[in-house]
């Protein structure tokens, strides 16, 4: 009998000291690609390749990661929040790009390319819909606060269409956002940079610069899920 309690309360003491689960979405996939780079590459390759160093990087701060649509496969938008169940947050990866009236022409590798000049930086988007927006408030401010003070940039240009929710710091209201409106979970989608800007295109590409990246994000999320009760 005494085993048995011991038992019983080691179970509860490593219950409630459980990692808490993020949940890592890539976004686009195979046949939906997403956006086209200023070089020509796919935003599902940028989406994949941060996604992969994120979800490192949360291991590394001791967050549990659940991966969603790393294989590429999952194309209904509905299903990505459903495979995320049972995590405790729900972040999706993107890269961004510009309505083509933006858009210059130019010639990369011999191929016509697009690139634009006056939009760069990061973003991160929340949903009014969220069923837990306090929490997911909380954890795209904590992220974008430490983005800003290790050097990235939020972008501005997100006021022409969204309603800020911390516009110093890149996070903006996007309330129709169906992986942010179907989940269960507090969540936000993070746009990484604009991939149609010539130079941040390269930045974006850069392993350190993903590194640094990655870090600040689970560092954020990290302290954010440290607030809430241990217990899921």
């Amino acid at each position: 009998m005494a085993f048995l309690r011991f038992l019983t309360c080691f179970c509860l003491l490593t219950a409630a000291h459980a990692a808490p689960i993020v949940a890592v979405d890539v976004g686009h996939g195979v046949k939906d690609s997403g956006a086209t780079s200023a070089r020509g590459r796919s935003e599902y390759s940028f989406n994949l390749e941060f996604a992969g160093v994120l979800a490192h990087t949360l291991r590394e701060k001791a967050l549990a990661v659940r991966e969603v649509n790393f294989d590429g496969q999952i194309g209904s938008l509905v299903a990505r929040p459903l495979a995320a169940k049972g995590a405790d947050f729900f972040v999706s990866v993107h890269h961004d790009s510009i309505s083509e009236a933006w858009l210059k022409s130019w010639d990369w590798d011999g191929a016509e390319q697009t690139y634009t000049d006056v939009k760069r930086g990061f973003g991160i988007f929340v949903s009014a819909d969220n069923p837990d927006l306090e929490t997911s408030v909380r954890c795209a401010r904590s992220v974008g606060a430490l983005l800003r003070r290790a050097g990235f940039e939020a972008s501005g240009w997100h006021a022409r269409k969204h309603v800020p929710v911390d516009a110093e710091n890149g996070v903006w209201y996007y309330d129709n956002l169906v992986v942010l409106r179907r989940t269960t979970l507090p969540a936000f989608l993070f746009e990484a940079g604009v991939i149609k800007h010539r130079e941040e295109e390269l930045a974006l590409a850069d392993p350190a610069y993903q590194a640094q990246m990655a870090d600040r994000i689970a560092s954020g999320l990290a302290a954010c899920l440290s607030i809430k009760s241990p217990l899921r």
